[in-house]
């Protein structure tokens, strides 16, 4: 079971998706981001 103790939902990934296609992920590069729910 994930972190949170349920599945992810399509919002939650398109929350994510969002910040990282916008303008404040200018300075993300490189990285596994992982859209889980919890801790890496």
């Amino acid at each position: 079971m994930p972190p949170l103790q349920r599945l992810g939902e399509p919002e939650n990934v398109a929350s994510v998706v969002s910040f990282l296609v916008g303008p404040d992920a200018s300075w993300v590069n490189g990285q596994v981001l992982r859209a889980n729910g919890g801790p890496a």
